[in-house]
């Protein structure tokens, strides 16, 4: 999803410190970057609406398009919040990780505005371990074994 990245400048990606307005603007330009580089790749096809949206949200405040809602492609919003907690969760070079309860916090209070609320509740559950289970899921399952 961030193959785009390849696009932009080391000293931007890899700056010690925040961003400035012109940096955090190079930094936006890899979803459209990385959308151009597979758009050419037959094969890859139903990935570029996911590389170019993964960084859209919810309420419509995000990149590359202002995308909202049912609007964003489903697989670009669970990449979203996949990607947010994998960055909250590693070291970069301008901060430490946060402690993962600090990351899904952080998930929670952005639910409904920054992420899907849906996607972000089946993070919760698949991350807590629990898995949700219908009756014919139980059903079909027990035959099975």
């Amino acid at each position: 999803h961030d193959i785009g990245k390849i696009g932009i400048r080391d000293n931007v990606l890899n700056k010690h410190g925040p961003l400035t307005k012109h940096e955090f603007g190079e930094m936006q330009r890899h979803t459209t970057i990385g959308a151009k580089i597979l758009e050419p790749v037959k094969s890859l096809q139903s990935i570029v609406p996911i590389v170019r949206s993964h960084h859209e949200r919810v309420d419509g405040t995000g990149y590359p398009d202002g995308l909202n809602g049912q609007n964003i492609p489903i697989e670009a919003r669970i990449v979203a919040v996949a990607d947010c907690f994998d960055a909250m969760t590693t070291d970069r070079p301008n901060r430490k990780a946060f402690p993962v309860a600090k990351a899904i916090e952080e998930i929670k209070h952005t639910s409904g505005t920054h992420f899907d609320k849906e996607i972000v509740d089946a993070f919760l559950i698949a991350y807590s371990g629990k898995q949700i289970w219908t009756d014919n899921t139980k059903t079909k399952n027990k035959k099975s074994a």
